[in-house]
């Protein structure tokens, strides 16, 4: 039997799986630390597992309801078709990728919660003895994305080929990305509400310490590091990497080449899990440092183990440079996001020094940057595509889109030990938590602080590669949309923006991604407001909780509580809008409104995700560049300034910013499965207009 290369993805997925477990092994047999540790990282791991499990309650709903929609209409309405067997294999496909999202990020969310307390303990015996926990606890999380997913794509590729014009690879990737909308945007109101009342009653009304036990907020707070940063992000970049394979397979097909992606998407695993069992620090090692050479690391061998498998098994060097020029580009973006929210870097040296001010010039200066960190990762991601289309064209026809999505593919390869990196920040920020709550000591907060800023600058640079690898990737997904339209209509299409229909798509897709900001901010204002009302009542009416008093606590579950409620109240409605116009535009107005609309908000959506995600990592960073001494230092009136300009960068970096990544993939896909439907039904074509 002659050996299939494909096979070499379910075989590395496996082998992600197997790091993983050793992984979360070595992490569980760590020593949790005093009683006290145990109990405030149990009431972290009961609100999280209470959100998680609620949220995945109300998403099965939702689920459910689409599931039983595309059983019915797609690829053709059920009573048109002679096959309706492929209507339930795009069914089963939806709610398996559904599932499998939802896995990874239970099973990252998991270890993150046990990682926390194991690495604070392991915080008074220095660096060295924290870092791999913290590290280890993040990468189980990363290898679950890669190899869940890569898993996932082949068990569906295997049992049902790629039918024309809807495979149900690309259902399976709906199921992801859709799931992976709700847990990012659900994850981020989350984790930003409980963060703006901590900070803005805790340090800015009564001037106590971050993490202080006195502040019922506190343990909400923690929860939302693992709900938003850890399976939130985790679903995001899930979404990003299936959505990519997915486009990459469906170019490929015409080519046949639809062995290529999922060959060098097992590369980019094996890399990343060779990576991953590399990264280390001494005891006086710079953990940041450390995280870096672990992406440098994993990039050299996708590098090298991809060029050996192009030659071995005879494919064009070419396809194998688009993928180089990914994997360049995001690392290039990456340096971006790191300049611009970095504390050694000017612009937040800049901000923070604008908070000696006011907050006003604080936010002014910080949004003014967050407008120039634009620039850099919009030219990297065009010109990404551009020397990669260039560069596959001469192969032959139709090879220039596959270059692209080959680039896409570069980037999100290394996924795996990216998604660690940024796991491994939320992990620390909870361990220095539990150090502050526990009474640990100055010396133990130091080495958790350090841990912890290596994790900032990890998460910062992790939403531009976010951000990077979901703009080629809706790209390669405007072309596979191409690709099914034509195979529903035998003949070619493209979007010109003199055509009136495709600009006035391009507009409406231009403000989407703006109202879905403004959805989801307004949603954690709106459970922010409720939160502090209910912090600053418990601080009124509980003796002696403001003085902390011995023996008195707050009540921390009503926090969870209220944070829980909102965010399920508010994550919904922003989603269903994204989803419902895309739909809207493409019955209504057909397939040049809707190829216009596709691009307005692929321009629209990076431009507003890169602003929001770099501003927001900048005015955290200020605030904490001032918390480290700076212009006065912790309780001054610039730190007080400085707090008000994190407190407005939150729901930027952490809920809209990262959210927009996933939204534009969720509607690249919803078009390209809706599109054969939309081809013979969409409201003026049926008037003949």
């Amino acid at each position: 039997m002659m050996f299939e290369p494909w096979l070499m993805a379910p075989v590395s997925a496996l082998i992600s799986m197997v790091v993983g477990l050793y992984f979360y092994r070595y992490v569980d047999k760590q020593d949790s630390g005093t009683e006290r540790m145990q109990e405030i990282a149990s009431a972290i791991r009961e609100g999280a597992n209470a959100f998680l499990k609620r949220e995945y309650t109300t998403l099965a709903i939702f689920v459910i309801i689409v599931a039983t929609f595309i059983c019915v209409f797609l690829p053709s309405p059920l009573w048109t078709t002679t096959e309706p067997l492929i209507n339930v294999q795009l069914t089963s496909a939806y709610v398996f990728g559904s599932l499998c999202s939802a896995l990874a990020g239970f099973l990252g969310m998991n270890v993150a919660t046990k990682a926390n307390t194991k690495a604070a303990n392991a915080a008074k015996e220095g660096l060295n003895r924290a870092f791999p926990i913290g590290f280890r606890g993040g990468a189980v999380m990363g290898l679950a994305v890669v190899g869940v997913g890569l898993l996932g794509i082949s068990v569906v590729y295997r049992l049902t080929g790629m039918p024309e014009p809807l495979p149900p690879v690309l259902a399976f990737s709906f199921g992801a990305s859709s799931l992976a909308l709700f847990a990012k945007a659900g994850g981020g109101i989350y984790t930003k509400t409980a963060d703006v009342s901590a900070d803005l009653v805790g340090k800015v009304e009564l001037g106590i310490p971050e993490d202080d036990p006195r502040n019922p907020a506190v343990i909400a707070d923690n929860v939302g590091d693992n709900v938003g940063d850890v399976a939130g992000m985790g679903a995001d970049l899930f979404d990003s990497y299936v959505a990519s394979i997915v486009a990459v397979m469906i170019l490929g097909q015409i080519l046949g080449k639809i062995e290529i992606p999922l060959v060098f998407a097992s590369i980019g695993i094996l890399a990343a899990v060779l990576g991953a069992l590399t990264v280390r620090v001494g005891k006086q090692g710079n953990p940041g440092k450390a995280l870096n050479m672990g992406t440098y690391v994993t990039c050299i061998i996708f590098m090298a183990l991809t060029f050996l498998a192009s030659y071995y098994l005879n494919y064009d060097l070419r396809i194998w440079g688009a993928a180089l020029v990914g994997v360049i580009a995001g690392i290039i973006i990456g340096a971006t996001s790191d300049y611009f929210t970095s504390e050694d870097k000017t612009p937040v040296k800049k901000a923070a020094e604008a908070a000696q001010t006011g907050p006003a010039i604080n936010v002014i200066t910080g949004f003014s940057y967050g407008l120039h960190s634009v620039l850099p990762p919009l030219i990297g991601i065009g010109l990404a595509s551009a020397i990669a289309y260039k560069l596959c064209e001469p192969i032959g026809e139709n090879y220039a889109v596959f270059g692209i999505g080959m680039a896409a593919l570069g980037m999100l390869s290394i996924v795996g030990l990216i998604v660690s990196n940024d796991a491994y920040g939320p992990i620390v920020d909870n361990s220095r938590g539990i150090a502050e709550q526990a009474g640990l000591g100055e010396d133990v907060i130091r080495v958790t602080d350090e841990l912890d800023a290596a994790g900032n600058t990890a998460k910062a640079i992790t939403k531009g590669f976010a951000i990077g690898a979901a703009g080629l990737t809706v790209i390669s997904l405007l072309a596979a949309f191409q690709e099914i339209i034509r195979k529903a209509t035998g003949g070619s299409v493209g979007f010109d923006l003199m055509n009136p229909l495709v600009l006035l798509g391009a507009l409406i897709g231009i403000a989407v991604p703006a109202v879905f900001s403004a959805m989801v901010m307004l949603g954690v204002g709106k459970n922010a407001f409720r939160m502090i009302e209910e912090v600053r009542r418990q601080f009124r009416e509980i003796p002696g909780l403001k003085e902390g008093k011995e023996g008195v606590k707050p009540d921390y579950a009503r926090c969870v509580d209220i944070a829980t409620k909102g965010a399920l109240r508010e994550l919904m409605p922003a989603s269903v809008v994204a989803i419902g116009v895309t739909l809207v535009v493409g019955f209504v107005g057909g397939v040049q409104a809707l190829g216009g609309y596709l691009a307005g908000t692929i321009f629209s959506g990076l431009l507003f995700a890169l602003l929001m995600a770099n501003a927001g990592g900048l005015w955290d960073n200020a605030k904490k560049l001032i918390e480290s001494g700076e212009y006065g230092g912790k309780g001054s009136d610039a730190h007080k300034a400085a707090v008000v300009g994190d407190t407005v960068g939150d729901p930027f970096k952490d809920t809209a910013g990262p959210s927009l990544n996933t939204m534009i993939t969720v509607m690249s896909l919803v078009a390209s499965l809706f599109a054969t439907l939309i081809v013979k039904y969409n409201l003026l074509g049926m008037l003949g207009l």
